[in-house]
């Protein structure tokens, strides 16, 4: 009896689903970055998201809770998504400094470069880059067949041949000020546009 979509597209899932859940005790286990008795800020989402975003540290909050976009910037980004018509379902978030180190300078490069892990299993179609310290961490990965980005905001760019790229305003930077909130916004609504014109499949 054949294969359906359905099915190869639920092995798809469950092995994404296997796949974050071992990268994520890998992270839990890894003792490069000094964070003592402090977890680290995971990813979280769909695992196999068409839209991954992408800051540099945690917040408070997100120290606290240990995920990644908790707080009052993954509130902001859900009425931003909503506003765009986008399914909330379709995005991962994650953090390159994973480990609530008190100088991000200490966490390790080994550490960061997980990001490319995590690109490599949700497989997102776009990532979403939030400020200068993500977009110089972006470039680091040396993803293959990656292109530099340049450090535009709001103009969807080519990172790799399967995966686009938007370099937006930090969001925890862009939460209290207004001009800054308009800064945000006015890049990150060229997400929408790209969304919209995604193949309905």
């Amino acid at each position: 009896m054949p294969v359906t979509d359905n099915e190869i597209r639920e092995r798809y899932l469950d092995r994404a689903i296997r796949e974050l859940n071992l990268l994520s005790r890998e992270i839990q286990a890894c003792e490069r970055c000094p964070r003592g008795s402090l977890m680290p800020v995971l990813g979280s989402g769909h695992p196999q998201a068409d839209i991954m975003m992408v800051k540099y540290a945690p917040m408070p909050s997100e120290i606290e809770e240990g995920v990644a976009f908790y707080g009052r910037s993954g509130a902001a980004l859900m009425k931003s998504l909503r506003r765009l018509q986008i399914d909330p379902l379709a995005v991962y978030g994650t953090l390159f400094v994973k480990c609530p180190v008190t100088d991000t300078s200490l966490a390790d490069p080994h550490c960061i470069a997980r990001v490319a892990e995590e690109i490599a299993i949700v497989s997102p179609k776009i990532l979403v880059v939030m400020g200068g310290d993500a977009l110089d961490a972006v470039n680091e990965l040396a993803l293959p067949l990656a292109s530099e980005l340049a450090e535009i905001e709001g103009e969807v760019q080519v990172l790799t041949p399967q995966l686009a790229a938007l370099l937006v305003p930090n969001i925890d930077a862009a939460l209290d000020e207004e001009q800054a909130k308009r800064a945000f916004w006015n890049a990150f609504r060229a997400l929408g546009d790209w969304y919209a014109a995604l193949p309905p499949y």
